[in-house]
């Protein structure tokens, strides 16, 4: 890596602190399974009190779940023999019909083509996931399966629930069981502990309480903090842990994946015009968190919060960015700030050493 890189990654980070971007971020990079740089800026809170950000503060990953969790469980269950990526949901989800959403397959569901809304009603969720749930079984679709790319934590929830009917678990339990307690990443789940409350970065006021440790989407908290989309919390070396286990798993068999199964999961698929991993970003409408000199192998995603995590296997390369820019008053944006570390780290792997 170019000795460079720190100065240019905190000159950009500074410029987005003065711009009010975020209140704070913690910066984490890996290249040939060494971290090279791992850097904590700013604040974790400025309301109610001002605490600074460390390297070790756990942050509400927000959508992220989807790829860490949910669909790693789905590549996991797949390896199983427990589902079909090209099996209609309704196979294991029987509830999930009516309306055209028999054909919709789990494939469709983790490249966001299933037709189905982004998300529906937040008053759907006032009484918990079973009731959401029985309200999604009966949505219309908006458009045919297969033919538009429309993101949506909808299918991801459903993804959730495939995971806790296939396996028997509920998503947490799996994951910890599964993911989090196999690769030593004892910082990582859902509804954290009040210790690991304690560090967390706080995010938005609801009904006057700030929340902190507490999961930021509305959907998520009213399941109980424990979703298919949303509800994951995690620190920088847990996630560069887990990111070096996807790395490893091409060469390896590992404790997370296959090497055939990575490949199922990391390759590009034709989303409706956009390019989507199975649970991943590749090149898509939301791919400005994504570093521009990335090779066509990258893959990655982002979370509302303000989180961001991309994979180079090409060049080796693990980029995260972790905020908290929806604190204090949810107007913070850090997707370009994050693709502009993501686009240094890669030039620094590919330019040439200074003499």
């Amino acid at each position: 890596m170019r000795s460079e890189l720190g100065a240019k990654i905190e000159s950009e980070v500074q410029e987005a602190l003065q711009a009010d971007k975020m209140p704070g971020c913690v910066v984490a990079i890996a290249r040939q399974g060494k971290v090279v740089y791992l850097q904590a800026f700013g604040n974790r809170r400025i309301e109610p009190s001002v605490e600074p950000m460390k390297v070790d503060t756990v942050f509400d990953m927000a959508s992220l779940t989807k790829p860490i969790v949910t669909a790693t469980s789905i590549m996991q269950l797949v390896e199983a023999g427990k589902v079909d990526l090209d099996a209609p949901v309704v196979q294991y989800l029987p509830e999930f019909r009516g309306e055209g959403k028999e054909t919709i397959t789990v494939r469709q569901l983790m490249i966001h083509v299933s037709g189905l809304t982004p998300d529906n009603a937040l008053r759907d969720y006032d009484h918990g996931w079973s009731e959401a749930y029985a309200k999604i079984c009966n949505l219309s679709l908006l458009s045919e399966p297969g033919k538009q790319f429309r993101y949506s934590d909808v299918g991801f929830l459903l993804l959730g629930e495939i995971v806790k009917r296939a396996s028997a678990q509920p998503l947490d339990e799996y994951a910890r069981q599964h993911i989090f307690q196999p690769l030593g990443m004892n910082e990582t789940g859902f509804n954290p502990s009040a210790a690991l409350q304690d560090r967390a970065v706080t995010t938005t006021q609801v009904e006057d309480v700030w929340l902190q440790g507490i999961v930021h989407d509305p959907r998520a908290r009213r399941c109980g903090g424990v979703a298919g989309h949303a509800g994951l919390f995690s620190t920088a070396e847990d996630l560069l842990v887990y990111a070096q286990a996807m790395l490893d798993a091409r060469s390896e068999v590992g404790a997370l994946l296959q090497p055939h199964t990575l490949a199922t999961m990391t390759k590009a698929y034709d989303a409706a015009g956009n390019v989507r991993g199975l649970g991943w970003d590749k090149r898509s409408a939301y791919s400005r968190n994504r570093g521009k000199t990335m090779s066509d192998a990258a893959y990655g995603h982002g979370g509302f919060t303000g989180t961001s995590l991309w994979i180079d296997p090409q060049l080796d390369l693990v980029v995260l960015f972790l905020s908290n820019r929806v604190h204090p008053n949810g107007k913070g944006s850090v997707n370009d700030l994050a693709g502009t570390i993501g686009t240094l780290a890669a030039d620094a792997c590919l330019a040439d050493p200074a003499p």
